[in-house]
């Protein structure tokens, strides 16, 4: 914890120490039609791209830009077409990206102390920038919501490429499963609740809050520093904890009370408008033999029905399996690098390793036996999983791969009428770019034909 941290004071004093040199030297680093682009805009994004923790990289200013030159066409033919954004969505989108901050430099606090100024204060500053951003997106999406492609156009996408520049294809399987956690009885839970109501009456009774919390609790986020979660607002937390969160008023101990994670309580430390600080301890519900072996059984009994057939597996999957992931698809595993295609094919590489051993010398259309595993948040439980398909490394054709060719050709596509776009509203605006950055090679058709020969 503490390395990171000092790692995060020293990317915000790069921040704070960007913006203190251009108070000094802010020249003009681009014009856009009738907008300006200020060398400190640039240094504020160079430094937000160090704060994700990137290496510093001078060329990357090249590319930002790049992207503010595209923003800044897009945001101006928004005016002309009257698409806009509402101040809601400015404001989520601030919020949103402020908990990032907050939670990259462990708390607001420290956000505060790195940045040299509130984080209101700093809302108040990205908020111009942030709507034109939106607007620019929502342009973006005005250009390209009507291109669509047909099986033609793929066709001929496909047979363009050269045959020795075709893509290769590793082992792809399609994976369904079934997922079973124990379900506690409320004699079961009660061992819990107790085991946190102790820990609540031993604070009530004056021991120290966050000696107890680094001592029990099983939140490993929070643990370490006392339980303290830092300030968050109303969409940061699960309804339950927010509902009391809200509710209590400051130093207030609230009653224990449960969650999807298991059974808490909490102390509010401070508020600030629409967000709180806050503290408190968790005891998760760890699931007891007699659980897991009730999950086992229904498990098997799932497992039978589908196997002999009277129940079908997407039935089965979206009536009975726990996993919110799959269940709704059918219980299909989607691939996890591309989630935007919601493609089901999955590269064996990609794959949990329980999920790969389970399936390694299973044949096409059958079902491994359910077998216990531990999920990422260390729930136990049981599930099953059906190969549905399984494809050998090739190299791409139609046949086998028209769903991924036809994404590729699809934004090929749109790359195209998108550059089209950016071309003819180019040529019809201002743009004026300052030397220093005339010899970035991304910007080059930005220039002058006559500039652009001569750099």
């Amino acid at each position: 914890m503490k390395q990171t941290v000092g790692i995060l004071f020293f990317l915000f004093a790069s921040f704070n120490l960007a913006f203190a040199q251009n108070i000094t030297v802010n020249k003009i680093a681009a014009v856009v039609g009738d907008n300006i682009i200020l060398q400190s805009d640039i240094e504020r994004e160079y430094a937000n791209y160090i704060l994700q923790g990137n290496p510093q990289n001078e060329a990357v200013k090249c590319g930002v830009l790049q992207q503010m030159l595209t923003q800044k066409l897009l945001s101006q033919q928004a005016v002309i077409d009257s698409v806009t954004v509402t101040d809601d969505e400015v404001t989520n989108e601030v919020d949103r990206r402020m908990r990032a901050f907050i939670q990259r430099a462990g708390g607001q606090e420290r956000l505060e102390q790195f940045l040299n100024r509130s984080v209101l204060q700093y809302k108040d500053e990205i908020r111009p920038d942030v709507k034109e951003q939106l607007v620019a997106n929502r342009m973006h999406a005005k250009i390209t919501e009507n291109i669509g492609i047909t099986p033609l156009e793929v066709k001929r996408f496909f047979e363009a490429i050269p045959k020795d520049s075709l893509p290769e294809y590793p082992t792809e399987v399609e994976v369904g499963e079934i997922v079973l956690y124990p379900k506690l009885t409320k004699a079961e839970k009660e061992r819990f609740k107790d085991k946190a109501e102790a820990l609540r009456l031993r604070i009530k009774g004056g021991e120290d809050f966050a000696t107890l919390a680094r001592l029990y609790s099983q939140d490993p986020g929070s643990a370490p520093e006392g339980g303290d979660l830092g300030f968050f607002d109303r969409t940061a937390m699960v309804k339950e904890f927010t509902a009391l969160a809200f509710k209590l008023k400051a130093n207030e101990l609230s009653p224990v009370f449960e969650t999807d994670f298991g059974f808490h309580f909490l102390q509010v430390m401070e508020r600030r408008g629409e967000q709180v600080r806050a503290r408190h301890i968790l005891i998760k519900m760890d699931a007891p033999s007699e659980s897991l072996a009730r999950t086992k059984t229904a498990i098997d009994s799932i497992y039978e029905n589908v196997v002999s057939k009277k129940l079908p597996f997407s039935t089965a999957a979206s009536m009975y399996s726990d996993n919110n992931d799959t269940k709704y698809n059918g219980g299909m595993m989607l691939n996890a690098e591309n989630v935007s295609s919601r493609t089901t094919y999955i590269p064996t590489d990609k794959l949990d390793p329980t999920v790969f051993f389970a399936i390694d010398t299973m044949k096409v259309g059958s079902y491994s036996k359910p077998y216990e595993f531990t999920s990422r948040d260390g729930k136990k439980g049981y599930r099953f999983v059906y190969l549905k398909s399984k494809t050998d490394p090739h190299v791409a054709n139609l046949n086998q791969d028209f769903p991924k060719i036809k994404e590729i050709a699809y934004e090929d596509k749109v790359q195209r009428e998108v550059s089209s776009w950016f071309e003819k509203r180019r040529l019809s605006t201002y743009i004026k770019i300052d030397p220093e950055f005339q010899t970035c090679e991304s910007l080059k058709m930005w220039l002058p034909t006559e500039t652009a020969q001569v750099n």
